[in-house]
């Protein structure tokens, strides 16, 4: 079968670079697959779960904050502004984070405090329903 090169490259590190089957990830518009062959694209990405098909079936799951999907031949990239993989997503702490934006919410002063509150209870719910998107896949 044919496969297209995948890298996932955050500010801070190469999060994966192989060869891939598929490759699933939330873009601006909606859910985004791509395939080896597909057409050239350049768009930004949502708080949400790469997921990519490996040869073989085994999947690998990756967290992204946002950023910015390449589709080139043969090579997909994910610039992203954060990301974790799968494995290391902890449960507790995006508990925490979505407990701390929608208090921030409620308790906002300005237009600007809010819309970050906002934000961050996105990143905090992309992140649990991540984690449970990879729990299913799991069992």
């Amino acid at each position: 079968m044919a496969t297209i090169k995948v890298d996932v490259v955050s500010a801070e590190e190469q999060i994966f670079s192989g060869q891939a089957q598929f490759v699933a990830l939330p873009g601006e518009e909606g859910e985004l697959g791509i395939l080896p062959g597909h057409v050239p694209l350049l768009t930004r990405i949502r708080p949400g779960a790469v997921r990519i098909e490996l040869e073989g079936g085994a999947e690998e799951f990756i967290f992204v904050a946002g950023g910015i999907l390449e589709v080139q031949p043969g090579v997909v990239t994910v610039l992203a502004d954060t990301a974790i993989r799968g494995q290391d997503l902890d449960q507790a702490k995006a508990e925490q984070a979505r407990r701390e934006a929608e208090e921030a919410l409620q308790n906002t002063g300005s237009n600007v405090e809010y819309a970050t509150a906002q934000a961050e209870l996105a990143y905090a719910a992309a992140q649990l329903a991540a984690i449970q998107r990879l729990r299913r896949n799991r069992s």
